[in-house]
Protein backbone atom coordinates (compact mmCIF):
# COMPACT_ATOMS: atom_id res chain seq x y z
CA UNK A 1 0.00 0.00 0.00
CA UNK A 2 1.31 3.34 -0.98
CA UNK A 3 1.87 5.97 1.51
CA UNK A 4 -0.81 8.33 0.27
CA UNK A 5 -3.23 5.50 0.53
CA UNK A 6 -1.84 4.62 4.41
CA UNK A 7 -2.12 8.72 5.22
CA UNK A 8 -6.03 8.18 4.59
CA UNK A 9 -8.61 7.95 7.72
CA UNK A 10 -10.68 5.26 6.79
CA UNK A 11 -13.22 6.30 9.79
CA UNK A 12 -13.39 9.02 12.88
CA UNK A 13 -14.97 9.04 16.20
CA UNK A 14 -14.81 10.21 19.81
CA UNK A 15 -14.92 8.29 22.66
CA UNK A 16 -15.02 10.30 26.31
CA UNK A 17 -13.34 13.36 24.05
CA UNK A 18 -10.73 10.88 22.68
CA UNK A 19 -10.45 10.53 19.31
CA UNK A 20 -10.04 7.21 17.86
CA UNK A 21 -9.01 6.99 14.22
CA UNK A 22 -8.66 4.22 11.83
CA UNK A 23 -6.70 4.67 8.98
CA UNK A 24 -6.79 3.12 5.20
CA UNK A 25 -4.39 0.32 5.72
CA UNK A 26 -6.30 -0.76 9.27
CA UNK A 27 -3.60 0.72 11.62
CA UNK A 28 -5.58 2.95 14.61
CA UNK A 29 -4.49 5.55 16.34
CA UNK A 30 -6.08 7.05 19.82
CA UNK A 31 -5.42 10.76 20.48
CA UNK A 32 -5.53 12.50 23.66
CA UNK A 33 -7.85 16.03 23.15
CA UNK A 34 -4.90 18.13 24.88
CA UNK A 35 -2.43 17.00 23.00
CA UNK A 36 -4.82 17.64 19.80
CA UNK A 37 -5.56 21.16 21.00
CA UNK A 38 -1.62 21.80 21.64
CA UNK A 39 -1.20 20.75 17.80
CA UNK A 40 -3.51 22.96 16.23
CA UNK A 41 -1.98 24.71 12.74
CA UNK A 42 -4.65 26.82 12.87
CA UNK A 43 -3.27 30.70 13.33
CA UNK A 44 -4.61 31.55 16.65
CA UNK A 45 -3.11 28.54 18.14
CA UNK A 46 0.30 28.94 16.22
CA UNK A 47 2.43 31.83 14.48
CA UNK A 48 2.39 31.42 10.76
CA UNK A 49 5.74 32.56 10.47
CA UNK A 50 7.45 31.33 13.06
CA UNK A 51 5.43 27.72 13.69
CA UNK A 52 5.75 28.30 17.48
CA UNK A 53 2.69 27.96 19.69
CA UNK A 54 0.96 31.02 20.56
CA UNK A 55 -1.65 29.24 22.57
CA UNK A 56 -1.17 28.70 26.66
CA UNK A 57 -1.06 25.50 26.58
CA UNK A 58 -0.38 24.91 30.30
CA UNK A 59 -3.71 26.93 30.72
CA UNK A 60 -5.64 24.49 29.30
CA UNK A 61 -8.68 22.61 31.19
CA UNK A 62 -7.54 19.21 31.85
CA UNK A 63 -11.04 18.04 31.39
CA UNK A 64 -11.00 19.56 27.61
CA UNK A 65 -12.55 16.97 25.19
CA UNK A 66 -13.24 16.59 21.69
CA UNK A 67 -17.31 17.21 20.91
CA UNK A 68 -17.49 16.62 17.55
CA UNK A 69 -15.42 15.28 14.43
CA UNK A 70 -15.53 15.21 10.89
CA UNK A 71 -13.41 13.69 7.92
CA UNK A 72 -13.16 15.33 4.87
CA UNK A 73 -12.34 12.47 1.77
CA UNK A 74 -9.85 11.21 4.07
CA UNK A 75 -7.25 13.70 3.80
CA UNK A 76 -8.51 16.18 6.33
CA UNK A 77 -9.59 15.82 10.04
CA UNK A 78 -11.76 18.93 11.15
CA UNK A 79 -12.43 18.89 14.92
CA UNK A 80 -14.67 20.90 17.70
CA UNK A 81 -13.42 21.24 20.79
CA UNK A 82 -15.70 21.52 24.32
CA UNK A 83 -13.97 24.92 24.64
CA UNK A 84 -15.83 26.04 21.27
CA UNK A 85 -12.08 26.10 19.47
CA UNK A 86 -12.38 24.67 15.87
CA UNK A 87 -9.57 23.71 13.90
CA UNK A 88 -8.71 21.31 10.65
CA UNK A 89 -5.54 18.76 10.79
CA UNK A 90 -3.72 17.59 7.50
CA UNK A 91 -4.10 13.54 7.79
CA UNK A 92 -0.68 13.34 6.82
CA UNK A 93 0.13 14.92 9.87
CA UNK A 94 -1.80 12.95 12.12
CA UNK A 95 -0.19 9.55 10.72
CA UNK A 96 3.39 10.24 11.30
CA UNK A 97 2.61 11.25 15.00
CA UNK A 98 1.43 7.33 15.00
CA UNK A 99 4.99 6.50 13.31
CA UNK A 100 6.55 8.61 15.64
CA UNK A 101 4.88 6.57 18.49
CA UNK A 102 6.62 3.47 16.52
CA UNK A 103 3.92 1.34 16.28
CA UNK A 104 5.55 -1.53 13.94
CA UNK A 105 8.18 -1.79 17.01
CA UNK A 106 11.18 -0.86 14.38
CA UNK A 107 14.56 -1.00 15.77
CA UNK A 108 15.46 1.84 13.23
CA UNK A 109 14.71 4.90 12.30
CA UNK A 110 12.96 5.21 9.10
CA UNK A 111 15.23 5.59 6.33
CA UNK A 112 17.90 4.03 8.49
CA UNK A 113 19.74 0.84 7.11
CA UNK A 114 21.34 -1.36 8.98
CA UNK A 115 24.98 -3.12 6.92
CA UNK A 116 27.39 -5.94 7.01
CA UNK A 117 30.39 -6.09 4.74
CA UNK A 118 28.82 -8.23 2.34
CA UNK A 119 26.01 -5.49 1.87
CA UNK A 120 28.39 -3.44 0.52
CA UNK A 121 27.22 -0.33 1.36
CA UNK A 122 27.96 2.59 -0.83
CA UNK A 123 28.12 6.38 0.76
CA UNK A 124 30.12 8.44 -1.04
CA UNK A 125 30.29 12.10 -2.78
CA UNK A 126 32.59 14.68 -4.36
CA UNK A 127 33.00 18.26 -2.33
CA UNK A 128 32.98 19.97 -5.89
CA UNK A 129 29.74 18.28 -6.37
CA UNK A 130 27.91 19.05 -3.78
CA UNK A 131 29.54 22.20 -3.33
CA UNK A 132 27.65 23.52 -6.57
CA UNK A 133 24.39 21.22 -6.21
CA UNK A 134 22.10 20.83 -3.40
CA UNK A 135 20.23 17.97 -4.73
CA UNK A 136 23.72 16.41 -4.51
CA UNK A 137 24.28 17.77 -0.74
CA UNK A 138 20.47 16.35 -0.21
CA UNK A 139 21.79 12.85 -1.55
CA UNK A 140 24.81 13.07 0.73
CA UNK A 141 23.27 13.91 3.90
CA UNK A 142 20.79 11.26 3.37
CA UNK A 143 23.32 8.36 2.36
CA UNK A 144 25.08 9.54 5.61
CA UNK A 145 21.60 9.08 7.67
CA UNK A 146 21.00 5.88 5.71
CA UNK A 147 24.30 3.83 6.30
CA UNK A 148 25.78 6.06 9.50
CA UNK A 149 28.80 6.86 7.32
CA UNK A 150 29.96 9.26 4.28
CA UNK A 151 33.10 9.09 2.22
CA UNK A 152 33.77 12.46 1.06
CA UNK A 153 36.66 12.60 -1.41
CA UNK A 154 38.54 16.14 -3.26
CA UNK A 155 38.84 17.91 -0.41
CA UNK A 156 42.07 20.35 -0.23
CA UNK A 157 45.08 18.57 1.72
CA UNK A 158 45.15 21.49 3.51
CA UNK A 159 45.00 21.94 7.41
CA UNK A 160 41.60 23.65 7.00
CA UNK A 161 40.55 21.33 4.67
CA UNK A 162 37.57 20.12 6.73
CA UNK A 163 36.09 23.98 6.68
CA UNK A 164 34.76 24.12 2.96
CA UNK A 165 32.38 20.97 3.88
CA UNK A 166 31.72 22.73 7.36
CA UNK A 167 30.11 25.55 5.39
CA UNK A 168 27.85 23.80 3.89
CA UNK A 169 26.29 21.56 6.83
CA UNK A 170 26.45 23.80 9.73
CA UNK A 171 29.29 24.79 12.46
CA UNK A 172 32.13 22.93 13.76
CA UNK A 173 32.00 22.09 17.23
CA UNK A 174 34.37 23.42 19.65
CA UNK A 175 36.13 21.35 22.29
CA UNK A 176 39.11 21.47 24.67
CA UNK A 177 41.02 20.68 21.77
CA UNK A 178 39.85 23.28 19.50
CA UNK A 179 37.65 23.49 16.34
CA UNK A 180 40.21 20.84 14.33
CA UNK A 181 42.77 18.57 16.27
CA UNK A 182 45.66 16.62 15.02
CA UNK A 183 45.41 13.14 14.75
CA UNK A 184 49.04 11.26 14.13
CA UNK A 185 52.42 9.87 16.55
CA UNK A 186 53.16 12.49 18.80
CA UNK A 187 56.73 12.07 21.26
CA UNK A 188 54.15 12.69 24.55
CA UNK A 189 50.93 11.38 23.05
CA UNK A 190 47.80 13.35 25.48
CA UNK A 191 45.48 10.62 23.97
CA UNK A 192 45.92 6.83 22.37
CA UNK A 193 44.97 8.26 19.69
CA UNK A 194 48.12 10.24 19.31
CA UNK A 195 50.18 6.78 18.67
CA UNK A 196 50.89 4.31 16.09
CA UNK A 197 49.07 1.95 17.80
CA UNK A 198 46.02 0.13 16.72
CA UNK A 199 42.46 1.53 18.00
CA UNK A 200 39.83 -1.49 18.93
CA UNK A 201 36.38 -0.50 17.28
CA UNK A 202 35.17 2.68 19.55
CA UNK A 203 33.05 5.62 19.37
CA UNK A 204 34.39 9.11 19.98
CA UNK A 205 33.99 10.93 23.48
CA UNK A 206 31.70 9.17 25.41
CA UNK A 207 32.74 11.15 28.21
CA UNK A 208 31.09 14.59 27.10
CA UNK A 209 27.94 16.06 27.39
CA UNK A 210 26.69 15.52 24.90
CA UNK A 211 28.60 13.23 22.89
CA UNK A 212 30.07 14.48 19.93
CA UNK A 213 27.33 13.70 17.11
CA UNK A 214 29.71 13.60 14.02
CA UNK A 215 33.21 12.77 13.65
CA UNK A 216 35.04 14.16 10.33
CA UNK A 217 38.38 12.87 9.80
CA UNK A 218 40.32 14.55 6.95
CA UNK A 219 43.61 12.63 5.30
CA UNK A 220 46.48 14.94 4.63
CA UNK A 221 49.18 12.14 4.35
CA UNK A 222 48.59 8.13 4.98
CA UNK A 223 51.72 6.45 3.56
CA UNK A 224 52.87 4.84 6.94
CA UNK A 225 52.79 1.05 6.11
CA UNK A 226 49.30 0.00 7.95
CA UNK A 227 47.04 2.55 9.27
CA UNK A 228 44.23 1.41 7.67
CA UNK A 229 40.48 2.22 9.05
CA UNK A 230 37.75 0.33 9.90
CA UNK A 231 34.32 1.03 10.62
CA UNK A 232 31.44 -0.91 11.82
CA UNK A 233 27.44 -0.22 12.12
CA UNK A 234 27.13 -0.61 15.74
CA UNK A 235 23.44 -0.47 14.99
CA UNK A 236 23.27 -3.39 12.88
CA UNK A 237 26.11 -5.05 15.69
CA UNK A 238 23.33 -4.48 18.31
CA UNK A 239 20.56 -6.30 16.19
CA UNK A 240 22.48 -9.61 15.37
CA UNK A 241 23.05 -9.61 19.49
CA UNK A 242 19.14 -9.00 20.32
CA UNK A 243 18.83 -11.61 17.79
CA UNK A 244 21.50 -14.06 19.11
CA UNK A 245 21.16 -12.98 23.03
CA UNK A 246 18.30 -11.48 23.67
CA UNK A 247 19.10 -11.23 27.80
CA UNK A 248 22.76 -10.05 26.72
CA UNK A 249 20.86 -7.11 24.68
CA UNK A 250 18.51 -6.20 27.73
CA UNK A 251 21.48 -6.28 29.78
CA UNK A 252 23.20 -3.51 27.60
CA UNK A 253 20.26 -1.40 27.29
CA UNK A 254 19.98 -1.47 31.10
CA UNK A 255 23.76 -1.39 32.72
CA UNK A 256 25.17 2.21 32.73
CA UNK A 257 29.23 2.23 32.94
CA UNK A 258 30.94 5.54 33.13
CA UNK A 259 33.40 6.58 31.21
CA UNK A 260 36.14 9.34 31.42
CA UNK A 261 39.03 11.36 30.43
CA UNK A 262 41.41 13.24 32.26
CA UNK A 263 45.09 15.06 31.26
CA UNK A 264 46.38 18.08 32.78
CA UNK A 265 44.07 20.64 31.68
CA UNK A 266 40.66 19.29 31.23
CA UNK A 267 38.61 16.07 33.54
CA UNK A 268 35.49 14.96 31.50
CA UNK A 269 32.85 12.18 32.72
CA UNK A 270 29.70 11.07 31.43
CA UNK A 271 27.92 7.75 31.74
CA UNK A 272 25.32 5.76 29.55
CA UNK A 273 24.45 2.51 28.75
CA UNK A 274 26.82 0.71 25.73
CA UNK A 275 23.06 0.17 23.49
CA UNK A 276 20.98 2.69 23.87
CA UNK A 277 16.68 3.25 23.26
CA UNK A 278 14.77 6.13 22.61
CA UNK A 279 11.73 6.51 24.33
CA UNK A 280 9.90 4.87 21.33
CA UNK A 281 12.08 1.68 21.43
CA UNK A 282 14.27 2.04 18.66
CA UNK A 283 17.78 2.27 18.75
CA UNK A 284 19.68 5.96 19.62
CA UNK A 285 22.96 5.66 20.14
CA UNK A 286 26.23 2.79 21.02
CA UNK A 287 28.92 3.37 23.02
CA UNK A 288 32.34 1.79 23.10
CA UNK A 289 35.43 2.92 24.71
CA UNK A 290 37.85 0.55 26.18
CA UNK A 291 40.09 3.58 26.62
CA UNK A 292 37.56 5.08 28.57
CA UNK A 293 35.19 3.21 30.20
CA UNK A 294 34.87 2.15 34.05
CA UNK A 295 32.01 0.83 35.75
CA UNK A 296 30.94 1.08 39.21
CA UNK A 297 31.67 -2.20 41.58
CA UNK A 298 28.17 -3.62 41.45
CA UNK A 299 27.07 -6.76 42.91
CA UNK A 300 29.23 -9.71 41.54
CA UNK A 301 26.35 -11.31 39.92
CA UNK A 302 25.45 -8.08 37.92
CA UNK A 303 28.45 -7.36 36.19
CA UNK A 304 28.65 -11.49 35.63
CA UNK A 305 25.37 -10.32 33.25
CA UNK A 306 27.07 -7.36 32.10
CA UNK A 307 30.34 -8.43 31.29
CA UNK A 308 29.14 -11.51 29.30
CA UNK A 309 26.69 -9.62 27.15
CA UNK A 310 29.52 -6.67 26.51
CA UNK A 311 31.98 -10.06 25.36
CA UNK A 312 28.78 -11.18 23.53
CA UNK A 313 28.73 -7.48 21.48
CA UNK A 314 32.08 -6.66 20.75
CA UNK A 315 32.93 -10.14 19.11
CA UNK A 316 30.14 -9.17 17.07
CA UNK A 317 31.58 -5.92 16.77
CA UNK A 318 35.23 -7.34 16.10
CA UNK A 319 33.46 -10.13 13.66
CA UNK A 320 35.15 -9.42 9.95
CA UNK A 321 31.46 -10.18 8.44
CA UNK A 322 30.52 -6.49 10.33
CA UNK A 323 33.85 -4.02 9.73
CA UNK A 324 34.94 -2.51 6.71
CA UNK A 325 38.24 -1.88 6.28
CA UNK A 326 40.04 0.42 3.51
CA UNK A 327 43.15 3.26 3.38
CA UNK A 328 42.08 6.27 2.98
CA UNK A 329 44.07 8.85 1.21
CA UNK A 330 44.79 12.38 1.00
CA UNK A 331 42.02 14.30 0.26
CA UNK A 332 39.32 11.72 1.47
CA UNK A 333 37.23 12.71 4.62
CA UNK A 334 35.46 10.27 6.56
CA UNK A 335 32.43 11.38 8.19
CA UNK A 336 30.48 9.63 11.03
CA UNK A 337 27.73 9.24 12.97
CA UNK A 338 29.37 8.90 16.56
CA UNK A 339 25.74 7.41 17.70
CA UNK A 340 26.04 4.81 15.48
CA UNK A 341 29.30 4.16 13.29
CA UNK A 342 32.20 2.35 15.42
CA UNK A 343 35.50 3.30 13.85
CA UNK A 344 39.30 2.38 14.90
CA UNK A 345 42.65 1.56 12.43
CA UNK A 346 45.31 -1.05 12.57
CA UNK A 347 48.56 -0.25 13.77
CA UNK A 348 51.14 1.61 11.47
CA UNK A 349 54.78 1.21 11.70
CA UNK A 350 56.97 4.14 12.85
CA UNK A 351 59.33 5.38 10.26
CA UNK A 352 57.80 3.81 7.58
CA UNK A 353 55.98 6.97 6.36
CA UNK A 354 53.74 9.22 7.32
CA UNK A 355 49.56 9.34 8.75
CA UNK A 356 48.35 12.68 9.16
CA UNK A 357 44.59 13.09 9.71
CA UNK A 358 42.69 16.15 10.90
CA UNK A 359 39.63 15.75 12.99
CA UNK A 360 36.75 17.99 13.87
CA UNK A 361 33.48 16.97 15.04
CA UNK A 362 29.67 18.63 14.65
CA UNK A 363 26.75 18.20 16.50
CA UNK A 364 23.92 15.85 15.14
CA UNK A 365 20.62 18.97 15.40
CA UNK A 366 23.00 20.77 12.92
CA UNK A 367 23.59 17.80 10.34
CA UNK A 368 19.94 16.90 10.83
CA UNK A 369 18.24 20.27 10.65
CA UNK A 370 20.59 21.09 6.91
CA UNK A 371 19.51 17.78 6.16
CA UNK A 372 15.43 18.41 6.75
CA UNK A 373 15.87 22.18 5.45
CA UNK A 374 17.40 21.20 1.59
CA UNK A 375 14.68 18.09 1.47
CA UNK A 376 12.14 21.03 1.97
CA UNK A 377 13.90 23.87 -0.16
CA UNK A 378 13.72 21.25 -2.77
CA UNK A 379 10.29 19.88 -2.55
CA UNK A 380 9.34 23.08 -2.62
CA UNK A 381 10.82 23.74 -6.05
CA UNK A 382 9.74 20.95 -7.90
CA UNK A 383 5.96 22.14 -7.52
CA UNK A 384 6.63 25.32 -8.72
CA UNK A 385 5.44 25.97 -11.79
CA UNK A 386 8.53 26.21 -14.39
Amino acid sequence: MSLAQQTRIARAETSNGVVALTWSDGAEQRLHPIWLREQAPDADTRDPITGQRLLDAWSLPLDLTVSSVHVDQGDTLELTFSDGHRTRYVAAYLRAALLGDNAEGALLAPGQEAWRVADDPRSEAELAVIEQNPAALLEALQSLHRFGFLLVRGLPVEMEGIEGFGRLIGPLRETNWGRLADVKALPQAFDLTMTPRALEAHADNPYREPVPGYVLLHCLVNNAEGGDSTITDGFAAALALRERDPEGFDTLTRTRPKFRYVDEDTVLESEGPLIELDAAGRLKQVRLSNRTDCIDALAPEVLEHYYRARRAFTDIVNDAAFQLRFKLQPGDMLVMDNYRLLHGRSAYRPGSGHRHMRQGYMDRDAVASRRKILSKILARRATQPK
